[in-house]
């Protein structure tokens, strides 16, 4: 009988599918054959058990009826035909996978972005290997322990080769406390569209379906967009929706900055919520054919440096949210306080009131920079108390060190979550700052400028002091008396 598989067993049986492609392929590049083949295993299973179901229902008659299934498997697709190839069996892999997508046109240009086609990285014997580890389980529902553990597995695999990979694999992939965090601030309701402009791998998304899941919603009552431009994460990202079973995530592949995917009537579609982590410093964004078309009119605030889209994608991300929606977005500190064009942008943007927190980041939570960054809220919908006002928030010194990476605990998410909520000053850590001292700080909104971070000098006990300097001096004249009476008998006095 086959074993149930539990997360741990899952996860460990996945990650050891990595040790099979060491020395043959480079770390970062991983994720690109695990993810096709663990989809390809996932979808035939689920296909297969499908199959029996009709089979014992109905017979013979409805068996290969694609009608009957959400994803049908042509039986040259099938692992079962995959398994008995020995050779040109990547050859096999991405025919398998062309079939496939012209069967399921929700999964057109997912999988055929992945050429398992080279011997000299990945030889038959390797593949071999490869599809004989996946072969061990069965990953249909009734193997798994719950059905939503192959998401999160998918989610841990994401994260280890992010790590593995060290700066090159985390362009994709934010940390999920980082995540969770910025979630649990935009707060986002049933009903709700949520869109990500630059989605990587798609965590953001995917939480924020969780969070209506966690407060005793359907996922299904949340709309997912996002739009990603790299076309091998597109990939990814569309695997790890349908893994999650979020059918109707629409994310669409592209540029975001030249060609936003998400428009109605020459317009950009709004969205509730709009959450991202862009890259930072961005210096290849396409600044003068923006300049010269401003498609959308997403500009109206100013062009950033051309070495610089952070304030690009803030505008993109406000322009794309309507007139109660929330914005969070991760960026570099420097968009806090960098001068000239950002400045002046930065300074339209307050004076709008549409900047409601300013969140320090600790060091080194990031796979592909050190930097701390920071997490900007903005709000066209500020409730009456927070008008003209933003709080700032210093939480840069809680965390906890890894291995590799500094991580936000629970405690550390917690303690933002609430002073966020609150809005409240607390000593040394947050600060509610009305737009005036703004103002006077010509709109820089470094967070130490206005949360005094220094720590308090331990209080002098002057008496203390005193009496041990007379101690001291006591002491002192003790020792010139003995040495004196020293010398004196040594003849010297």
């Amino acid at each position: 009988m086959t074993p149930t598989l539990s997360l741990d067993k899952l996860e460990s049986y996945l990650w050891e599918s990595a040790d099979i492609l060491r020395g043959s392929i480079d770390s970062a590049d991983y994720k690109n054959y695990i993810f096709g083949l663990l989809f390809l295993k996932r979808l035939s299973d689920v296909f297969e058990e499908k199959r029996a179901e009709i089979k014992q229902k109905h017979g013979d008659e409805f068996i290969d009826d694609p009608d009957f299934y959400d994803f049908y498997i042509p039986e040259r697709a099938r692992w079962s035909h995959i398994q008995n190839q020995t050779k040109d069996i990547g050859a096999y892999i991405n025919k398998a996978f062309e079939i496939l997508e012209q069967e399921n046109q929700v999964l057109e240009g997912v999988l055929t972005t992945i050429d398992f086609n080279d011997k000299d990285r990945l030889p038959d014997h390797v593949l071999e290997e490869l599809i004989q580890h996946f072969s061990d389980y069965h990953l249909g529902n009734h193997e798994l322990e719950d059905p939503d553990i192959l998401g999160r597995a998918y989610e841990y695999l994401i994260r280890e080769f992010a790590d593995d990979a060290g700066k090159k694999g985390g362009e994709f992939y934010t940390p999920r406390q980082v995540v969770k965090l910025l979630v649990e601030i935009l707060d986002p309701k049933p009903d709700m569209r949520v869109y990500d402009p630059c989605c990587g791998s798609g965590g953001m998304l995917i939480y924020s379906a969780e969070h209506i899941r966690d407060n005793g919603h359907s996922m299904a009552e949340i709309t997912l967009f996002g739009q990603e431009r790299n076309l091998n994460t597109w990939g990814i990202c569309k695997m790890n929706m349908l893994l999650h079973n979020l059918m109707d995530a629409k994310i669409a592949r592209g540029d975001t900055m030249r060609n936003p995917e998400f428009t109605e009537e020459g317009k950009l579609i709004q969205f509730d919520r709009v959450i991202a982590n862009p890259m930072w410093n961005q210096s290849k964004w396409s600044k003068e054919y923006l300049q010269d078309s401003n498609p959308y009119g997403r500009f109206s605030y100013g062009f950033p440096p051309k070495n610089s889209a952070d304030w690009a994608w803030i505008q993109h991300m406000l322009a794309s949210s309507n007139r109660k929606g929330k914005v969070g977005v991760v960026l570099d500190n420097g968009v806090l306080f960098r001068s000239r064009s950002e400045g002046k942008i930065r300074k339209k943007v307050l004076q709008e009131d549409l900047i409601e927190a300013v969140i320090a980041l600790p060091s080194n939570l990031f796979y592909n920079t050190s930097s701390p960054g920071c997490i900007l809220i903005l709000n066209k919908n500020k409730p009456i108390d927070r008008n003209d006002k933003v709080i700032f928030i210093y939480a840069e010194e809680d965390y906890e060190e890894g291995s590799n990476q500094n991580f936000l605990r629970e405690k550390d998410l917690d303690k933002i979550l609430d002073a966020y909520h609150n809005y409240e000053d607390q000593e040394r850590y947050c600060r509610v700052v009305d737009m005036e001292e703004i103002d006077r700080n010509d709109y820089n909104l470094n967070v130490p400028r206005y949360v005094d971070t220094t720590k308090p000098e331990e209080p002098v006990d002057v008496e203390g002091v005193l009496e041990d300097l007379n101690k001291i001096e006591q002491e002192r004249d003790e020792i010139e008396d003995e040495l004196d009476g020293y010398l004196e008998e040594l003849g010297y006095k």
